[in-house]
């Protein structure tokens, strides 16, 4: 049965894009090319950055979906990484707070683009 295996982000400026998130999610491209860049994840799983589409990248357009980051351990781990992405000077949509599925916090990429912190399911 297929699963979806690529998950793609516009962004205005794709260089920038992937400063911010390699340094987020302490990773590097796997692919890299002038408007898309790749990120591999997990084994046959990427995550990407695009300049395709531009219009849709501009902070004042609503965002409808999220980039999540499930963590492993207790409330205080999602808590102690919300402390490490805080240092490096991200924007804080939601600082942390318990929901339904546990302790959570948002942030924003230079986009507007929203990333979800929650524990592992």
């Amino acid at each position: 049965m297929p699963a979806p295996n690529l998950f793609l982000v516009y962004v205005r400026d794709a260089e920038a894009a992937t400063v911010f998130y390699g340094d987020l999610f302490e990773i590097r491209p796997s692919f890299t090319s002038p408007r898309y860049v790749a990120f591999a994840v997990a084994p046959g799983v990427l995550f990407a950055v695009w300049t395709g589409r531009p219009e849709h990248a501009v902070p004042s357009t609503p965002r409808t979906s999220e980039v999540g980051l499930m963590v492993p351990g207790s409330a205080d781990a999602v808590d102690d990484l919300f402390a490490r992405w805080s240092a490096k000077g991200v924007t804080v949509v939601e600082p942390p707070h318990d929901d339904v599925f546990g302790r959570t916090f948002v942030v924003a990429d230079p986009d507007g683009n929203l990333v979800r912190v929650s524990p592992t399911d």
